[in-house]
């Protein structure tokens, strides 16, 4: 086998063969589900026994099979409609070019359903009309060590639009997409990748199913100017016969570990560092944790979490639902304001509840050159303890007359407490007694 898989290497272009063995290795035990299980080879020129495209590979692949991808730029949009693993000889190095194409790779559960067990390695892929990586309706999906870049094109800024898209993109039109997206997605890993200068960063949203237990972790997402570093927002569901529900939900997901920054500078109120969003009427986001991220000086508030809608007159839809989610031990500094809840001063977290959001927890966060650390707007109770509240002016903002803010053991700049010279203060309904006297650092 690893005599096989050397050869093979070879002929696919890979320049270093010690440090790739241990993932292509991973790979295939991973994947192989059968004894039978094949590993193919491609290469620019198609030479050595390889293919001259990826695509053709993956036309030729069967289930489980591994595809060794050698260095070079590839021309083309990947479609992928059954298990394997599809490995780059690394990004640097290996390059899907999608230009006046949908979609650099486009894993498709939809048409496909029970697809499980695809990944993504080694790859820059770029200049797609929309996502660079879209994983729709498939579970077990892995999404590593690539760079997204320059994808979203078809987005008109002026409108806010995105023609051409598919109808199961119920609500990208103002951003593509993104540049990796898991739509209708499930147990399955975002890691490790470089996402920048696409209209967004990454997507998690359920248009075709629910999207759960899925991990986003130790990504950098930078300089995507037309909206979030990396969303979790529920939108109008989608399917190809019948009658679509509300929405599926988006739940029980983790943001872990990622580094999301200057993200929606390219127009006002482009984006937050990380969106935890249920807009509309039966939107449901719940039960999601944006844990250790570090998360500054993007066009909107570091982490943003909104909905939209209140419905009260009789026989309404059902209101959204965005409650039992956590902000834990983020690191949060020099993020923008957030005009929708509103407030024109510079905001680390924002909490916009138009229909009230219960049981968000924020605790344990580092929040600091802002002018407001929390500023929140929901006629409900929000929690916050233990967080280093290290801002210039307002610890915690509450907008709202109809809810408070449970503040109690907070650092809030200083021993003193808030309002003492040199700490930071609060304004609106919140509870502060007892604090901190030393920061939680």
């Amino acid at each position: 086998m690893i005599n096989t898989l050397q050869s093979l290497a070879t002929k696919a272009g890979w320049s270093s063969i010690r440090t790739r063995m241990v993932l292509v290795l991973t790979f295939v035990i991973a994947l192989a589900a059968t004894a039978s299980a094949a590993t193919l080879c491609v290469n620019p020129k198609g030479t050595s026994g390889c293919f001259k495209t990826i695509s053709s590979a993956v036309t030729a692949a069967k289930w489980g099979d591994t595809i060794l991808v050698g260095a070079g730029t590839y021309s083309e949009s990947i479609w992928i409609g059954k298990s394997l693993s599809l490995a780059g000889a690394g990004r640097d190095t290996t390059i899907i070019d999608a230009k006046g194409l949908s979609n650099g790779i486009y894993i498709d559960g939809l048409d496909n359903p029970g697809l499980s067990e695809v990944v993504i390695s080694g790859f820059t892929i770029q200049n797609a009309n929309f996502e660079g990586i879209l994983a729709q309706s498939a579970s077990q999906v892995t999404i590593a060590h690539n760079l997204v870049q320059k994808n979203d094109l078809s987005l008109d800024v002026s409108s806010s639009m995105c023609p051409g898209q598919p109808a199961f993109e119920t609500s990208e039109a103002n951003d593509c997409g993104e540049g990796i997206h898991l739509m209708g997605t499930a147990h399955s890993i975002v890691s490790d990748n470089i996402s920048q200068n696409n209209s967004g960063g990454i997507l998690v949203s359920d248009e075709t199913a629910q999207t759960n237990g899925n991990v986003i972790t130790h990504n950098q997402v930078h300089d995507n100017a037309f909206a979030c570093g990396i969303t979790l927002a529920s939108h109008p569901g989608y399917v190809k016969t019948g009658t679509a529900p509300l929405a599926f939900g988006v739940v029980h997901n983790t943001v872990s570990d990622n580094d999301s920054y200057s993200n929606g500078l390219g127009i006002p109120g482009g984006g937050a560092g990380v969106g935890i969003f249920a807009p509309g009427p039966g939107n449901i986001t719940t039960y999601n944790s944006v844990v250790h991220n570090r998360v500054t000086d993007n066009g909107l508030p570091g982490i943003a979490v909104h909905n939209h809608a209140y419905l009260t007159f009789p026989g309404h839809p059902p209101n959204p639902i965005l409650n039992d989610n956590s902000i834990v031990d983020n690191y949060i500094s020099g993020n923008g304001p957030d005009g929708a809840l509103p407030t024109t001063a510079n905001t680390g977290i924002s909490v916009l509840g138009t229909t009230p959001i219960t049981g968000l927890v924020i605790t344990g966060n580092v929040i600091e050159n802002e002018d407001i650390d929390v500023a929140t707007n929901s006629a409900s109770v929000l929690d916050l303890h233990l967080n280093d509240l290290n801002g210039t002016g307002v610890g915690v903002d509450n907008l709202s007359p109809g809810g408070w803010v449970n503040a109690t053991e907070n650092w809030w700049g200083c021993a003193g407490g808030p309002g003492v010279s040199g700490c930071a203060t609060v304004t609106g309904t919140v509870a502060w007694t007892p604090w901190l006297d030393h920061s939680t650092q």
